[in-house]
C-alpha cells in the first residue's frame, strides 16, 4: 500500500511537470515511468541488501555474544586450575630467566658504567637468581615436579609377622600413588580439551572480530595448549611405565605376605601340637601324684619348658643366622647381668627352688627381712617371686597384730636370707610350747606329771602322724632323734618354777591347740593345793613405832602423810 501510493504520487508529480513545461507526450510520459520503475526497484533491492546485512550484523553480533559467553564459561572453569597455576609458574621462570640473561649480557657489554651501576646490576642479578631458585622446579616442566610419579621406595623383606602390616600399608601407599599419579593424567587431558575448546572460540572470535589483543590470547592459548600435549604425552608414557612398576612390586610383597601367613600357620600347628602333647602329660602324671602341691609344682615346670621350646620354635622360624644373636647376647652379657642382676638371680632362685623341693604351693613358711616377720602359706611360685598369703600365727598375736595380707617374697631371697618351713616334705607338724611359772614352794614334779598328762591326750593324734611322716623322711635324710613325745622341762627363774610343755601340732593351726590347752593346764594347777601360779607382784613394807617398846619408825613423807589422813 505504501509503494502504491508512491507511484501515484509520482505520476502525479510528473503530470505536473508536463503541464508546467506545456509537454505532454506519451512518450515522455511512458519512459518517465519506466525510470520511475526502475528507480523504485533499485530501491527495493537497496532496502532488502540493507535488511540482508541488518540480520548479517544481528547474527553476527549474536555469535560474537555466545562465543564470548563461551569463553567466560571456560574461564571460569579454568580458573582454579591448579595446573594452570603451576603452568604460571612456568611462564614466570622462563621470564625471569630471559631477563637474567640480559642482565648478565648488559653487566658484560657495560665498559662505562659507575661502580654504583655495577653494583645495583649484581644486586639484580642476585635478585633475579634467588626468584628463580624458589621456582627451579619449573625449569624444564610446565607444569613442576607433577610431571614425575611419586618415588617407589625400596622395601625390605618380609621376615615376622610384623612385617605384615607395615607391608599391606606400604601396598596401600603405592595404590595411593598410582591413583594420584593417575589423576594428574586425566586432569591434563581435561585441561588440554578446555584449552582446545577457548582456542576455537577465541579463533571463531577473531574471524567474526579481528582485534590484536584476540589474536594475542589466541597465540599465548596455542602456545599452553602445545606445552601441555607434550606434558599430556610424557605424563601418559610414564603413567604406563609407572602402573606397571607399582602392579609388580605389589605382586612382589603380596607374595611375601603369603610366605609370611603360611609359616604363622606352620608355627601356630607346632604351637598347637606342643600343646595337645603337653595336656596328655600333666592328664598322665595327675594320676601318679598323690598331693596337689606336687602336680602344682610339676605342672609350672612343664609350662616352663613349653613355653621355651615355643620360643625356640619362633626365634629359629624368624632369625636367618642365630649366631647373630649370640654374638650380640655374648657382648651385651656384662651389662645385662649388672643392669638386670635381680631378675637373673630371681629366675636361678626359681629354678634351685623347683628342682630342691625346698618350697612347694601350699607350705607354709616364716620368712623375716628388713625387721619384718611374715608366716603364711604359698600361693604360687612364679618365675620372679613367691607369694604367701599370711594367717594368724604366734607370730602374727607377738610381734604384727595383723594378718591376712598378701606378701610378694623375690626368688633371689633363698640367696642371701633364711627361710623357715613348717610343711617341708610331707611333714605337716610343728613343736610348740606353753610357758606356766609356779612358786618357789609347790610341787614342781606334780605340776610336770599334770602337764605331761594334759599334752598325751590333746597331742596324741598329731603324735602318731609325725612319727610315721618322720619315717618316710629317713630315705631322704639322715634323722637322728625322733622323739615325738611330748616334753616337759623345769627352769629355776628369777620370779619362780617355768613349767615348759612341748608338744607337736598342726603347723596350720598350732595357736588352735595352744588356747585349748593353756586354760587346762591352768585350771588343773590352780585345782591343786601345794601348787601355786606365780607372777609378778610387790610388796610395800612400812614400819611404825611399837609403842610397848618405844621403837622409833620412820619419818612418813609429808605428802603420803596427808594421803594417809585423808584416807
Amino acid at each position: 500500500m505504501k509503494n502504491f501510493f508512491k507511484i501515484v504520487f509520482t505520476i502525479i508529480f510528473i503530470f505536473s511537470i508536463a503541464i508546467a513545461q506545456e509537454k505532454t507526450p506519451a512518450n515522455v510520459v511512458s519512459n518517465k515511468l519506466e525510470d520511475l520503475q526502475k528507480i523504485e526497484k533499485q530501491r527495493e533491492q537497496e532496502l532488502e541488501l540493507e535488511k540482508i546485512e541488518e540480520q548479517k550484523r544481528i547474527v553476527k553480533e549474536t555469535q560474537i555474544n555466545d562465543l564470548k559467553k563461551r569463553i567466560e564459561d571456560l574461564d571460569a572453569r579454568l580458573k582454579d586450575n591448579i595446573l594452570l597455576k603451576r603452568y604460571s609458574n612456568y611462564d614466570a621462570y622462563r621470564k625471569l630467566s630471559t631477563e637474567l640473561t640480559d642482565l648478565k649480557k648488559n653487566l658484560k657489554k657495560g665498559t662505562n658504567r659507575t661502580e654504583e651501576q655495577i653494583y645495583h646490576l649484581n644486586n639484580k642479578i642476585r635478585i633475579k637468581e634467588n626468584e628463580l631458585e624458589l621456582i627451579s622446579e619449573y625449569k624444564g616442566s610446565p607444569i613442576g615436579s607433577l610431571i614425575n610419579p611419586p618415588e617407589i621406595e625400596q622395601y625390605e623383606a618380609i621376615t615376622n609377622p610384623f612385617g605384615i602390616i607395615n607391608a599391606l600399608s606400604y601396598i596401600k601407599k603405592l595404590e595411593t600413588n598410582k591413583k594420584q599419579f593417575i589423576s594428574v593424567e586425566k586432569s591434563i587431558h581435561e585441561l588440554v580439551n578446555l584449552l582446545d575448546e577457548k582456542l576455537y572460540a577465541y579463533s571463531e572470535l577473531y574471524n567474526l572480530e579481528p582485534k590484536p589483543e584476540i589474536k594475542d590470547e589466541i597465540s599465548y592459548l596455542d602456545r599452553q595448549k602445545k606445552d601441555f600435549n607434550m606434558v599430556l604425552e610424557i605424563v601418559s608414557t610414564t603413567e604406563e611405565v609407572y602402573t606397571r612398576k607399582i602392579e609388580q612390586v605389589i605382586l612382589e610383597t603380596k607374595s611375601q605376605i603369603s610366605n609370611q601367613v603360611e609359616k604363622i600357620f606352620n608355627i601356630l600347628f607346632i604351637i598347637l601340637v606342643l600343646f595337645v602333647i603337653t595336656f596328655l602329660i600333666k592328664m598322665a602324671l595327675k594320676k601318679y601324684f598323690s598331693q596337689n602341691e606336687n602336680y602344682y609344682m610339676t605342672n609350672k615346670v612343664i609350662n616352663f619348658i613349653v613355653v621355651f621350646l615355643i620360643v625356640i620354635v619362633i626365634l629359629f622360624s624368624y632369625i636367618d643366622n642365630v649366631s647373630y644373636v649370640v654374638t650380640i647376647l655374648g657382648f651385651a652379657s656384662a651389662g645385662i647381668a649388672i643392669a638386670l642382676k635381680d631378675w637373673f638371680m630371681s629366675i636361678f632362685g626359681w629354678m634351685v627352688i623347683v628342682t630342691s623341693g625346698s618350697i612347694h604351693v601350699g607350705d607354709r613358711i616364716k620368712v623375716t627381712r628388713d625387721g619384718q616377720q611374715v608366716v603364711g602359706d604359698v600361693l604360687d611360685i612364679s618365675l620372679f617371686k613367691i607369694t604367701i598369703r599370711e594367717d594368724i600365727t604366734l607370730t602374727s598375736y607377738t610381734v604384727n597384730r595383723r594378718t591376712g595380707r598378701i606378701f610378694f617374697i623375690p626368688n633371689n631371697y633363698v640367696f642371701s636370707e633364711m627361710i623357715a618351713n613348717y610343711t617341708h616334705s610331707g611333714l605337716r607338724t610343728v613343736w610348740d610350747g606353753i610357758d606356766i611359772t609356779i612358786t618357789f614352794d609347790s610341787n614342781y614334779k606334780k605340776a610336770q606329771h599334770i602337764a605331761k598328762e594334759i599334752l598325751k591326750h590333746y597331742s596324741k593324734g598329731y603324735t602318731d602322724i609325725t612319727r610315721k611322716q618322720l619315717s618316710k623322711m629317713r630315705s631322704k635324710y639322715q634323722l637322728r632323734a625322733t622323739g615325738v613325745e611330748p616334753r616337759v622341762y623345769t627352769f629355776v627363774e628369777p620370779h619362780g618354777i617355768v613349767i615348759s610343755a612341748w608338744y607337736l601340732t598342726n603347723s596350720y593351726s598350732a595357736l588352735v591347740l595352744r588356747s585349748t590347752m593353756s586354760p587346762e593346764i591352768l585350771e588343773a594347777f590352780m585345782k591343786e593345793d601345794d601348787i601355786t601360779v606365780a607372777y609378778p607382784t610387790q610388796q610395800i613394807n612400812i614400819n611404825q613405832t611399837d609403842n610397848h617398846y618405844g621403837a622409833s619408825r620412820k619419818r612418813v613423807p609429808k605428802d603420803l602423810e596427808d594421803e594417809i589422813i585423808k584416807r
